[in-house]
């Protein structure tokens, strides 16, 4: 019978997406493999391939359409002698603006549930629900309202066994009481008459703003963060890495293997301190703490738009050479939005280094599933009291944000002073 193809999850927390270019067009043949479209996220741009052979019956979804819903129909392969109206009806879905060679339909028609619709009431005001994937597509199968489901993941996400938990008829249980409410942010058209027409252009957000901009009201709302911040003298560190980068094999044009930056040993000596200091490696979920056995850390890479954290697994046991090269070829894929999702995605802590910007110093914003983040400003010649004279040193200021409720102020220091010290005495990571 003819296939759907459906909106692929791109990494597990992902439950939308922009259809951003179809490379096939009805009529197509096409086999197992071929790539149908190029999908984007808030972070990347991915391929849709076909898992089936057959000719393309039907592009379900204009190209350019925004905010499609992952496990949504977006084409029908047809096998041979099968017709479009064999094919299972897809969920309604308001298309975007129309391909130039195909013509998409702007809606279809959902059929009606055959599984009892269960009795809830719509929570008042609210306006968005976080639920997973699966959660979304078992809810939808079961005829059941997911927005009035009371979520137990973190941060009150619906997941699967919430899901499974609501019986038709039963109405969900009381939310618990409200904190403080939240200011309500002023409309489009409340800040636009602040300003004369004509002396502005509108430039709407596109998905990778919208998101980033969503978890980081987020993270500030739903994480208590605390702030350390030390100084660390550079001298030893930039005499080891000018030695090092000295020493560097040649490929057989003459150039260098590899080219070991300061950021290089910020993010070895971030992992080796995780490691030594065990308890502030780890992730807050509201039943347990997550502890981890090894340092993934998370470096932000500005990109057009944005920026994106491509994790280097593992760090403690890599050699500097090692963590270069994989920076290196993270950047460049990130900034051609190349990144798979599972080179972005998970984490136990992050850096953020504008440093190059020659920014002093700053504090970052906790980016969840991390319990913390190292930003790193400028390093600089500045005066400093040693014993009873005052030397000229190389200095930079770190500043860590941490999840305070996982890491307190006490473990907080203990954290930063370990940094610290391995990048002020980098030897100590190679030992």
């Amino acid at each position: 019978m003819p296939v759907n193809v459906l909106m692929p999850a791109l990494s597990p927390t992902m439950e939308k997406g922009k259809l951003a270019k179809w490379l096939k067009k009805e009529g197509d043949a096409v086999k197992s493999g071929d790539v149908l479209a190029e999908i984007e996220t808030d972070k990347a741009t991915m391929e849709v391939e076909a898992v089936d052979e057959g000719t393309i019956g039907k592009l379900l979804i204009a190209a350019g359409t925004d905010d499609v819903p992952v496990n949504t129909p977006i084409a029908v392969i047809l096998g041979e002698g099968e017709k479009l109206g064999d094919a299972p009806k897809p969920a309604t879905l308001v298309a975007g603006p129309k391909p130039a060679e195909t013509a998409a339909p702007a809606a279809v028609t959902a059929p009606v549930p055959s599984t009892p619709v269960a009795s809830v009431v719509k929570p008042e005001g609210s306006t968005r629900v976080f639920a997973s994937p699966l959660a979304r597509r078992v809810a939808k199968q079961k005829g059941i309202d997911i927005a009035a489901l009371l979520g137990s993941g973190p941060h009150g996400r619906i997941v699967l066994k919430d899901v499974e938990n609501a019986k038709p008829g039963a109405a969900p249980a009381a939310k618990p009481a409200a904190g403080p409410a939240l200011a309500t942010p002023p409309s489009d058209e409340q800040v636009l008459k602040l300003f004369a027409e004509g002396s502005y252009e509108l430039v709407p957000h596109d998905t990778m703003r919208k998101v980033i901009a969503r978890r980081l009201v987020e993270s500030k709302q739903t994480i208590p963060h605390f702030y350390v911040s030390v100084d660390v003298t550079l001298d030893h560190l930039l005499e080891l890495r000018e030695r090092l980068n000295l020493q560097a094999p040649k490929d057989k044009e003459g150039k260098p293997l590899w080219k070991i930056s300061v950021n290089d040993f910020i993010i070895k000596a971030m992992a080796m301190a995780l490691i030594k200091v065990p308890d502030a490696n780890v992730t807050w979920t509201e039943s347990a703490m997550v502890k981890h056995k090894h340092a993934d850390i998370g470096i932000a890479v500005s990109i057009p738009g944005g920026l994106i954290t491509p994790i280097v697994r593992n760090a403690e046991l890599k050699g500097l050479a090692q963590i270069s090269t994989e920076m290196k070829d993270y950047a460049a894929r990130a900034r051609n939005r190349k990144l798979k999702p599972e080179e972005y995605t998970g984490g136990s802590a992050a850096i953020s280094n504008m440093g190059m910007m020659n920014v002093k110093n700053f504090a970052a914003i906790v980016n969840p599933p991390h319990a913390s983040i190292l930003a790193v400003g400028s390093g600089e010649r500045r005066p400093v009291v040693r014993g009873d004279a005052i030397v000229i040193e190389q200095q930079m200021t770190i500043t860590l944000s941490t999840d305070h409720r996982c890491i307190d102020g006490a473990l907080g220091a203990e954290f930063i002073g370990a940094i610290k010290a391995y990048l002020e005495e980098p030897g100590l990571m190679l030992v």
